[in-house]
């Protein structure tokens, strides 16, 4: 979920500001803990209410109920690790080639067929032919390290020099022919992934309009969550999250400028990392601004997360943003997993990212329970909410940005690019109208196209606002006073349903802290709302990425919250 046009499409719900500050995930046993007094009587406006087989009973009422899609067979690698799919590689029992090819069977089932996710928007046609390549490498000199010949997908808008196109989910790009591999995808391919295919995406990763709805692009059409196939998988990394949650690959790499991986992450019940700005590289990335864009890994564990956020993460030349990583970087981040990580942590709570809907309320509660049974000290927090006046600064930053810089990677695609400038854009998505612009217009590239070059004082003024209201002023400033190892908070609302008319309907979300200040974010399933999965939120300094990591793994073994999907129908209350 990109950060986009602040106006609110209802004057009684927040902006999509006020949504990136909050969010999480809890099971069952975490929503008994609510109590009937937390649901204030009516079921929420966007639960649709229908017969169906009560789950859970709450003071002896029938709450949640479901609808199972059928036709969705079991698959033999569900919820296989990383290491659990090295070992089957080591030992003869799956191959490089078996794996693209139960997985590309999986996707025929789940994605193309069965609940139809529309997960993946196009897949490798040379997949097996890069994993025979790999298994033969393995027989002659052993694997090159945890990802040698795990499948991997990769977002929509990631540059791959290869038979794929890399479109950002438009019709726009079609045709574009990147001169290389982006750099992240030029680090998995040396680690010896196989890129298995792209992910749909919010097109344009969410930027083009604010009323917008996530997981839908021309290209794509629209990615379900696979929870509810009724309820919104978020964005923008919709694709990349669905794909992991329903076991379309091992694990997959999102980008974000603000919320874009941890939103859909904890939609789908999976992990996600935003790691510091500069950790991973941008180059060969269609962006939207240079001060908050990133790449990132997403998967079903902290542990398979931290081994793709090592093959990612790296100095490049031609993204001066990774210029200070050497310091910080390291080839391992599976050395900081350690599951007493809790014990004796400081971590404050951002209240002020808290009270958007009673349900998450009572996920976190129990989520805050866990923290401090696993050892961990807790500290209420409301200083965070001087971030909250960064909205309107963020979104100045983001005009400038998202022209200039989308004007420097078309000129990367060459003179035979099919658009060269954003006006170039706009002009494409007037004429081709019915099918760029059937639900949602283009207000925010309009907007964009109108600012000026990034030496204006307004620009300027902008970036340093956002910078001292969420670095200085907010989270160096909180965690100073308090002595902090990380903050935390409900990363994002429940799933919303999907409305193509009206657009995304969100209450709330934390993306915004670390997405404004640059610095990382790890979002872990902590529960469930009503069948939809909700995470917690760990952030906290530059740099901090070890620190967060030992953090969310202790979390995770301590309460093992995700479950996987079901595909049911719908979920919703039981009057």
């Amino acid at each position: 979920m990109s950060r986009k046009s602040q106006i609110a499409r209802n004057p009684n719900l927040p902006d999509r500001r006020t949504f990136l500050a909050t969010g999480a995930s809890g099971g069952l046993w975490a929503f008994s803990a609510a109590g009937t007094d937390s649901l204030r009587g009516e079921p929420p406006a966007e639960v649709s209410v229908e017969s169906g087989t009560p789950l859970v009973t709450v003071a002896g009422q029938s709450w949640l109920h479901r609808h199972e899609v059928g036709g969705v067979p079991p698959f033999e690698l569900a919820g296989l690790t990383v290491d659990q799919l090295q070992q089957g590689m080591a030992q003869g029992t799956f191959t490089a080639r078996s794996l693209v090819e139960k997985y590309l069977a999986r996707l025929d089932a789940v994605d193309r067929g069965g609940p139809k996710l529309a997960s993946v928007i196009e897949v490798n046609p040379d997949a097996l032919a890069l994993a025979d390549a790999l298994d033969a490498e393995r027989r002659a000199k052993g694997p090159r390290g945890p990802l040698h010949g795990i499948p991997v997908l990769v977002k929509d808008n990631i540059d791959t020099a290869d038979r794929m196109a890399t479109t950002a989910g438009s019709l726009a790009l079609l045709g574009a022919k990147p001169p290389e591999d982006s750099f992240v995808v030029k680090q998995l391919r040396a680690a010896g992934a196989v890129v298995l295919g792209k992910t749909n995406l919010s097109e344009w990763a969410n930027i083009r309009s604010g009323r917008s709805t996530s997981g839908w692009s021309a290209r794509g059409g629209l990615t379900r969550n696979p929870y509810a196939l009724d309820r919104n998988p978020c964005g923008s990394s919709s694709g990349s999250a669905v794909a992991v949650a329903a076991d379309l690959c091992a694990v997959a790499v999102g980008t974000e400028t603000d919320g874009s991986i941890v939103s859909p992450s904890s939609a789908c019940g999976i992990v996600g990392i935003k790691p510091t700005l500069g950790l991973v590289s941008r180059t060969g990335i269609v962006p939207i601004a240079h001060s908050q864009d990133t790449a990132g890994p997403m998967a079903r564990t902290v542990r398979d997360a931290t081994v793709l956020l090592g093959a990612l993460a790296g100095g490049d030349p031609q993204d001066a943003a990774t210029a200070e990583c050497g310091q910080h970087l390291h080839a391992d981040y599976t050395q900081f997993l350690d599951a007493a990580g809790l014990r004796g942590a400081k971590i404050g709570v951002a209240r002020n990212y808290f009270d958007f809907h009673d349900a998450v309320e009572a996920v976190m509660n129990v989520a805050l329970d866990a923290l401090k049974q696993a050892g961990a000290t807790l500290v209420d927090t409301e200083h965070l909410s001087v971030i909250d006046q960064s909205g309107g600064a963020e979104t100045t930053v983001l005009k400038y940005e998202l022209k200039a810089d989308m004007a420097a990677y078309l000129a990367r695609l060459g003179p035979d690019a099919p658009v060269k400038t954003l006006q170039d854009i706009i002009q494409f998505n007037d004429r081709h109208a019915r099918e760029e612009m059937p639900y949602f217009g283009q207000d925010f590239f309009l907007a964009a196209q109108e600012i000026g070059p990034l030496t204006d004082y307004a620009y300027v003024e902008a970036l340093a606002k956002c910078r001292r209201l969420t670095r200085t002023e907010g989270i160096d400033a909180v965690m100073d006073r308090h002595q902090l190892d990380a903050l935390v908070a409900p990363t994002l609302s429940p799933a919303c349903v999907t409305d193509l008319i009206n657009g995304d309907r969100w209450l709330g979300g934390s993306s915004s802290a670390a997405a404004v200040s640059g610095y990382p974010s790890i979002t872990v399933p902590a529960g469930h709302v009503f069948g939809l999965p909700v995470g917690l939120s760990f952030f906290g300094r530059a740099w901090s990425e070890p620190t967060l990591i030992k953090l969310a793994y202790a979390f995770e073994q301590a309460t093992q919250c995700r479950t996987p999907p079901k595909f049911l129908a719908t979920v919703g209350l039981l009057s």
